[in-house]
């Protein structure tokens, strides 16, 4: 520490290091290790000072204020006063005591020193507090301090600084200390001084460097509103939410943004007046709800600062910043160890499963992944919280650090506003509790003693369903998955749910199914997109005007919202490969996406209609085909996803494949070029009868077992009269998957197979590895099962119940 600048009350953030935290708390320790560390590596920290935790000591003992808080304290613990109580008078106290002299002036000098610094007589500040027990990696302490913003004058800093001391003893503080088990006098409170960044005039929010629901540590997580930062922090509104891809973050020419999702950013905190701390809630404007905070290269900016920052401490960080409205400067305002995730059993995992469940009434962003049922207790105001009831829904607008002592006794909780990065989010994750957030209007549609379960187990985004539902739930132990020769991979359909599967050993994925995004996410068929003005119906075209809105064309929303819901799906296995089945619906189904009745024929039977390749190049849908083929380009080459396969399903002949690899090529996606690797699913007997045919034209094959069976069979997949007659295991079908493989393999090709039957069936695994078979792709549930039969097929296994340590149902 350099003594010319620093004293027993103030330490400047540049002579401050993160071993510092017993003398000024996590917070301010890290800010100054990130002012000596990585301000070379291009990380902007707003300069400030500290004070010490010794001064903090000092100030309560010469205004002998140790004894005060120690009777209050003693008096709430034997009921003598309530928590609300005894938490008044201890801050009161605090905000009573006077300055020591040499403390008051120690602070007054620091302040006009920093001034004379930023060029500005009385700068405005932020005046933060920093725990010495406040972000430890064990502990998050999220909130349980104040935090004042837009501080402007000696008397106010002074005034404020007393505050921030007195926040100590919150009741939310008070309560935490208790639950972690920290003794009262053992926390003593430095208070940071920090030059305030005008994100008043600009923007503000929080990032993590790993998804904060699944613990995916290669994505960072950005949330990002107007104004001051409070706002993310609080939960008081719904933020904008970007999540980045790390690993390709320094590819050249990439953009590894693989989620945008627009929130409501209905309000934004401003400056209120000239001093003492004030700021004042005001409406965003309809263009400011309508728009991205962040342009995408200030996303990836802050993506990289956020990687520099992990790097340097070696453990998944939770990061604030701040936007300067003025010069556009993007700050690091704070920065704190991750404490949910990063504690994780890295070998196991627990899965839920929805079985039944009632009408579905709201849904929101997922925290978690449980599932609960219990009757909702709806609290709309903090003076109301006595009223909870054990054990309920918490339901309400949005939570603060007052709400704590309540939320830890809650079953789950629901609230109107917030993102991910929310208080409430935060402190659910710390407590175990599943949360779904930002719903809107949560408050409007639940009431007191409903039965309602609330499920997180479907991926970002969580539903409330009305009554009780039934469920399991079970505890993988991923240890146990065996090696296998054979490559075991994974089915995936919802990009939301992707990263909940990053910790399977899988060598990959064997199908992503590409029609799963679109019915899901993108909900409008292409060719109501590209054709538009033909659109007849005006309550179609209002829907698509609203689904569409903030994109510079119709087409273009199709191609970033298949592009980005992919690249989830290809970022959770980077760098194995990735197999993306190109569309194929029905065109039944295709019918049932908006705007698509007017584009699809009726068909007797679209089972065996027009489906898969026979659309690519046909003139009536080779506009949507070229959407899908502009998507697959975006997510190899613009954003860097180069372990992405194309595959073509139902192609019935050779020459069928060749219109369709023309058709690509046209488009700007030609195989070999640039590595990109073309297979065709082996699901129609001509596929396997002409292998040698298709093989010369194509890179892999991946048997499509249900297809198959029907195909082969005559056996309509989707009869429940035939039912008894749809057997994979059937001795003809059985023929057509080993001459399959032998062809295959005979033509030099890799071949898969997709489908549930290795699962459920040992003797059907052990028949595929005999075979030879290249790669299994299965459900993720099922993966564990698959890879333990694979591995007693190759005469490498041993018996057990495939990682599964614990299983339990819930619900009626």
């Amino acid at each position: 520490m350099t003594e010319s600048t620093d004293s027993p009350t103030i330490l400047w953030f540049e002579n401050l290091g993160r071993g510092d935290t017993g003398t000024v708390g996590g917070k301010n320790a890290s800010l100054g290790e990130m002012v000596q560390a990585l301000a070379p590596k291009g990380i902007a920290v707003p300069p400030g000072f500290a004070t010490s935790a010794d001064a903090f000591r000092r100030f309560l003992s010469e205004n002998e204020l140790e004894p005060v808080i120690g009777d209050y304290l003693a008096r709430l613990e034997d009921g003598r006063m309530s928590l609300a109580e005894a938490g008044a008078a201890i801050r009161k106290a605090i905000v009573g005591g006077e300055w020591p002299e040499d403390m008051r002036q120690a602070i007054l000098d620091a302040y006009a020193e920093l001034g004379r610094r930023a060029g500005i007589d009385e700068p405005s500040v932020a005046v933060r507090s920093s725990a010495t027990a406040e972000d430890l990696p064990e502990a998050s302490f999220a909130g349980q301090q104040e935090t004042f913003l837009n501080v402007r004058g000696k008397q106010a800093l002074l005034s404020t600084c007393r505050r921030c001391f007195a926040s100590l003893y919150t009741d939310r503080a008070i309560t935490y200390r208790r639950v972690q088990g920290f003794a009262h006098e053992q926390v003593a409170l430095s208070v940071g001084v920090q030059m305030m960044v005008r994100a008043d005039i600009g923007g503000a929010g929080v990032m993590f460097t790993l998804d904060t629901e699944s613990g995916f540590d290669k994505v960072v997580l950005i949330n990002a509103a107007w104004g001051l930062g409070e706002v993310v922090v609080q939960g008081t509104v719904s933020p904008d939410e970007y999540q980045v891809f790390k690993p390709l973050l320094e590819k050249a020419g990439t953009s590894p943004i693989v989620q945008k999702k627009r929130g409501a950013k209905e309000r934004k905190m401003v400056y209120a007046g000239a001093e003492g701390g004030e700021t004042r809630m005001v409406p965003t404007s309809r263009a400011e709800r309508a728009a991205w905070v962040l342009e995408d290269d200030e996303i990836l900016g802050l993506a990289r600062q956020a990687v520099v920052i992990e790097d340097h401490y070696g453990q998944p960080m939770d990061i604030e910043w701040a936007r300067d409205g003025e010069t556009g400067k993007l700050w690091i305002v704070q920065a704190r160890p991750e404490t949910v995730q990063s504690r994780r059993a890295a070998g196991k995992v627990m899965h839920f499963t929805l079985h039944e469940h009632g009408r579905e009434l709201l849904r929101g962003l997922s925290v978690g992944d449980a599932v609960v049922s219990a009757p909702v207790c709806l609290i709309e105001h903090a003076a109301d919280i006595e009223r909870f009831i054990d054990g309920a829904i918490l339901v309400t607008p949005t939570t603060d650090p007052d709400w704590v002592p309540i939320m830890k006794r809650a079953a789950a909780i629901v609230t109107d506003h917030g993102g991910r990065t929310s208080h409430a989010a935060i402190v659910s994750r710390e407590l175990g509790l599943p949360a779904i957030v930002g719903c809107g209007n949560a408050t409007e549609l639940l009431h007191d003693e409903q039965m309602v379960t609330v499920s997180c187990a479907g991926g970002d985004e969580g539903v409330v369903y009305e009554g009780k539902a039934r469920f399991s739930a079970e505890e993988i132990d991923l240890s146990s998955a065996p090696e296998t020769r054979t490559r075991v991979m994974l089915n995936m359909a919802n990009p939301a749910a992707a990263f909940r599967w990053w910790r399977l050993p899988a060598d990959g994925v064997g199908l992503a199914r590409m029609e799963f995004v679109i019915s899901n996410a993108i909900r409008v068929h292409p060719l109501a997109l590209t054709r538009f003005d033909s659109l007849r119906d005006e309550k179609v075209k209002a829907e698509i005007e609203e689904i569409t809105k903030g994109y510079d064309s119709k087409p273009d929303y199709f191609v970033d919202q298949l592009a980005r819901g992919l690249a989830r799906i290809a970022a959770m296995v980077w760098p194995k490969p990735v197999i993306v089945r190109m569309s194929d619906f029905k065109t039944n189904e295709y019918a049932g996406l908006i705007g698509g009745a007017g584009f699809e024929p009726g068909e007797e039977n679209p089972m065996i209609g027009w489906r898969g390749a026979s659309r690519y190049h046909d003139k009536d849908y080779a506009e949507g085909f070229a959407l899908e083929c502009r998507a697959i380009r975006r997510l190899r080459e613009e954003m860097g996803f180069d372990n992405v396969v194309v595959m073509i399903p139902f192609c019935r002949t050779p020459e069928e494949g060749d219109r369709v690899l023309a058709t690509m090529k046209e488009a700007g996606l030609e195989r070999g070029k640039d590595g990109l690797k073309v297979y065709v699913m082996v699901e129609i007997p001509s596929n396997v009868i002409r292998a040698e045919e298709f093989a010369r034209r194509f890179d892999g094959f991946s048997i499509g077992s249900n297809d198959l069976t029907q195909l082969t069979l005559g056996v309509d997949r989707d009869s429940g009269r035939l039912a008894a007659l749809f057997a994979e295991d059937d001795p003809a079908v059985l023929w057509m998957i080993r001459e399959a493989i032998s062809r295959g393999h005979a033509a030099g090709v890799p071949v898969g197979l997709c489908g549930q039957a290795p699962s459920n069936d040992p003797k059907f695994a052990r028949l595929l590895v005999e075979a030879g078979i290249d790669s299994i792709s299965v459900t993720p549930d099922s993966f564990l099962q698959v890879k333990e039969n694979v591995a007693q097929a190759e005469g490498a296994g041993r018996p057990s119940v495939a990682g599964v340590v614990a299983r339990g149902e819930g619900g009626v």
